[in-house]
C-alpha cells in the first residue's frame, strides 16, 4: 500500500490559508500527535543554516510545530548536530550562537535549542542496524533518547546526494561528526593540469588535508574525509569525483545512518519538507543562491522515502526559472538536480533506502486546503 504524503500548496487569500495555519493542519492531518504522551520529550530537527546562507527554515515556521506539540502535552526542544568542517557550527557554542543569529531564539521559536552531540560531538550512541556498510552508526545522544522526533526539511539541492531532504536530514543531520565521516569516505579525483593556484580548496577543507605548492594544490588523501567541499568551490573544475563508484556508496551509506536515527521511535516519527525557497545548495555553504524552481508548498508524511520521492517530482513537474544554476533540464517533467548536478544520482538514494526498509518510494499525494 502506497503511502501517504499530504500537500500544502504556497496559495492563500485569507489567514486560514497562510502558512502557519498550513503547517498546523498538516501536522493534525498527518497524525503527528497522534503518539505524543503527555510529559514525552520530542525532538524538532532543524537545519540553523551556516552563517552567510538565508535559505534555511523561517523559525516562525518552526514555532507552529513547538506549539503543536506543546498542544498534545509533550515537551519539545529543537536540535542539530555539530559539523564535520569548520565555520559557525563545528561547535555547540558556536552552533548556538549561529542559531540565535538566525532567529532561532526562544521569544521566536518558544522551545529551548539543545545540540544534540554535545559540545565537541562526543555525545552520541551507537544504534545497531544491522546493514550493508553498517553493522552500527553514531547516532547524537539526545536524539537518540528523545521520546519522539519531528523533521523539518528545507528541500533542496545537494552537490553529492543530487537533492538534500528528509533522508539527509536524518542520516548526515543526526550524525556526530565522527558519524558524518563515516559516511563521506569518497576521495576526490585531482587534475593538475588545471589547478591555478588560487588556494580557494585549502583555505576551505575542513581536515587540512590540502596544501598548494609551486601553484599546484596537493591534496593529502589519508587526511581527506571525501567531504566535497573543495569539488564545490574550485573555479576551475580541478576537482572532480567517480561518480559511478563512490557516490552510490556514499548513498547508502547515508540512507543507512538515517535508518540508525529512527531506530526505537517505531510509529513516533513526522517529516515534513518545505519546497520553499528551493536553491542549489545545502544550507551549510555560507551563501544561498537563485531558487532554481518556484515556490512549491509543504508536504508532511510519516514515511521519509515516501516524502522525499513526491518532493523530488513536484520540483521536476515545474518549469525551471531563468538566471539560476539550472544549465539544462528546465521544461516541466526533467530532472532539475541533474541539470544543476549532472553527475548526482537522487533516485538511487531512494532505491537504496526503500530497499533498506527505512520507507515506501510508492506515495499517494493528499491535497489539503
Amino acid at each position: 500500500m502506497a503511502s501517504a504524503v499530504y500537500f500544502a500548496d504556497t496559495r492563500a487569500r485569507s489567514d486560514k490559508e497562510s502558512k502557519v495555519n498550513k503547517i498546523k493542519k498538516l501536522f493534525h492531518i498527518a497524525g503527528f500527535g497522534d503518539s505524543l504522551e503527555k510529559e514525552s520529550l520530542t525532538a524538532i530537527k532543524v537545519h540553523f543554516g551556516e552563517r552567510g546562507t538565508d535559505a534555511y527554515l523561517n523559525p516562525i515556521y518552526v514555532r507552529q510545530i513547538v506549539e503543536s506539540v506543546k498542544s498534545k502535552g509533550s515537551r519539545p526542544f529543537i536540535t542539530d548536530t555539530n559539523t564535520l568542517y569548520g565555520g559557525g557550527r563545528s561547535n555547540s557554542a558556536d552552533h548556538l550562537v549561529t542559531a540565535l543569529d538566525h532567529g532561532f531564539g526562544y521569544s521566536a521559536i518558544s522551545a529551548p535549542l539543545i545540540i544534540a552531540d554535545g559540545l565537541r560531538g562526543n555525545n552520541f550512541q551507537e544504534i545497531k542496524i544491522n546493514q550493508k556498510h553498517f553493522d552500527y552508526v553514531k547516532i547524537a545522544g539526545d536524539i537518540a533518547r528523545a521520546d519522539n522526533m519531528i523533521v523539518l526539511s528545507h528541500f533542496k539541492g545537494h552537490i553529492l546526494s543530487g537533492f538534500g531532504g528528509a533522508i539527509k536530514n536524518l542520516g548526515m543531520g543526526c550524525a556526530p561528526a565522527a558519524g558524518k565521516a563515516e559516511q563521506h569516505s569518497a576521495k576526490p579525483i585531482f587534475k593538475p593540469e588545471l589547478c591555478i593556484g588560487c588556494a580557494r580548496c585549502m583555505e576551505i577543507c575542513p581536515r587540512s588535508a590540502i596544501t598548494v605548492e609551486k601553484t599546484i594544490s596537493t591534496i593529502d588523501y589519508s587526511a581527506c574525509k571525501g567531504c566535497g567541499e573543495c569539488l564545490r568551490i574550485c573555479p576551475a573544475h580541478t576537482i572532480d569525483f567517480d561518480w559511478l563508484v563512490d557516490i552510490p556508496p556514499f548513498l547508502e551509506r547515508m540512507a543507512e545512518y538515517a535508518l540508525g536515527a529512527v531506530q526505537g521511535k517505531v510509529g513516533r516519527v513526522g517529516f515534513m519538507n518545505f519546497l520553499l525557497n528551493i536553491t542549489p545548495d545545502c544550507d551549510c555553504v555560507p551563501w544561498s543562491d537563485s531558487p532554481f524552481v518556484p515556490d512549491i508548498g509543504i508536504l508532511a508524511s510519516t514515511d521519509p522515502v515516501a516524502l522525499d520521492h513526491a518532493s523530488y517530482d513536484l520540483v521536476n513537474l515545474q518549469q525551471g526559472l531563468k538566471n539560476s544554476l539550472l544549465g539544462s533540464n528546465i521544461e516541466p517533467g526533467a530532472d532539475k538536480f541533474k541539470g544543476i548536478w549532472e553527475h548526482t544520482n537522487g533516485i538511487y538514494l531512494l532505491e537504496y533506502a526503500s530497499k533498506i526498509d527505512l520507507g515506501k518510494r510508492d506515495y499517494r499525494l493528499i491535497k489539503v486546503n
